[in-house]
This record gives structure tokens, C-alpha cells and sequence, in this order.
């Protein structure tokens, strides 16, 4: 007889949950990783929309995302690895709950590359709201924000976007091996 032990309000199994953490960790990886100066904004897109989508394909329950997002974020901040102090969280959680509400209506999106797509570029637009908070408690003129929201935005939404079209072949390549979920079959044979 086996009995899974449930964590994190009785949503996830033991396996599910060191998976979040698993994701989780990779993402305060990366952007470790990545605070190397490019000098491209939004470069660190590429690795969080990455890792939040493959969350959702890995353990396919709402609020996954939210999860990571949380988790990653509050690591972050305990790090000290931002300039924004606790506005951090929104970077990692905005896009996270994007992911999760697209997940939700969509359960089958992360076999696909346009829904990935669209869902990698909403989500990397969503990060940029805490950045427009940040320059309007500076007291920035409103034209340099308007060209500071531009820049970010749109060199994010390309790095998130090409983050989330690696996801749809590693998904496919993982559930044809049965390492993680697949999607119901049609077939009821």
C-alpha cells in the first residue's frame, strides 16, 4: 500500500514539492548567474519564463507557478539580489500568476508553441509593472519612463518569448520517455 505524503496545504506530494524547489532554485540560479552586465535589459526573462513554464508541464496543478514565483522571489530578496528591495516578489510573481490563469484555461499549453509564445510574452510584459512603480516613486519625468518602459519591455517580451519556445519540445520529449505527465488521451480504448 502507498501513501503520499502531502506538503505546502496538502496540494503536492513529497516528489512535486522538491520539484517546485528544484525550479525554484534554478531561477535564483540563473539570475545569479546572469547578473553579469549585458547591458541588455530583460536578458534574465529568458531563464524565469523557461523554468515557470516547465514547472507547470512538471507538476500540472493551479498554483504551481505561484509557487515558484513566491519561492524564487522571497530567496531573492533574502539574497540581496535586487535593487528593489521587496518589490522584488512582483518580478517573480506577476509572471508566475500569468502562467498559473493560462495553465488553468489551457491545460495542454505547454505543448504548444504559440500558446507558450503568447503566454511568454504577457508574462514578461506583467514584470515590468513593479519597474514602472520603481520610476514613479523616483519621480522620474513621465517621457524617460515612457522610453525606460519601452526598452525593458520590449527586449523582455524577446528574451521571455524565445525562453518560453524552448519549453514545448523538452515537454514532448519528456512525456514521450513518461518522466512527467501526459496530457489525457482522446483514445478511450
Amino acid at each position: 500500500m502507498k501513501s503520499d505524503i502531502h506538503f505546502l496545504w496538502w496540494r503536492f506530494t513529497l516528489r512535486e514539492a522538491l520539484l517546485l524547489a528544484f525550479f525554484a532554485t534554478f531561477i535564483v540560479l540563473t539570475r545569479a548567474a546572469l547578473r553579469l552586465h549585458f547591458s541588455l535589459p530583460g536578458h534574465s526573462m529568458f531563464f524565469l519564463m523557461f523554468f515557470l513554464l516547465m514547472s507547470r508541464a512538471c507538476v500540472p496543478k493551479v498554483g504551481t507557478t505561484t509557487m515558484v514565483g513566491l519561492i524564487s522571489g522571497l530567496l531573492c530578496m533574502m539574497l540581496g539580489m535586487a535593487k528593489m528591495g521587496p518589490l522584488i516578489l512582483a518580478n517573480f510573481v506577476l509572471p508566475a500568476i500569468i502562467v498559473d490563469i493560462a495553465g488553468a484555461l489551457y491545460p495542454n499549453m505547454v505543448r504548444s508553441y504559440v500558446a507558450c509564445l503568447i503566454v511568454g510574452i504577457v508574462a514578461s510584459v506583467s514584470k515590468n509593472i513593479s519597474g514602472i512603480g520603481i520610476d514613479f516613486l523616483m519621480g522620474m519625468e513621465s517621457e524617460i519612463i515612457i522610453q525606460h518602459i519601452f526598452i525593458t519591455t520590449i527586449s523582455g517580451v524577446l528574451f521571455g518569448g524565445a525562453g518560453s519556445l524552448l519549453v514545448p519540445p523538452v515537454v514532448r520529449k519528456l512525456q514521450a520517455n513518461k518522466l512527467i505527465p501526459a496530457p489525457p488521451s482522446k483514445n478511450n480504448n
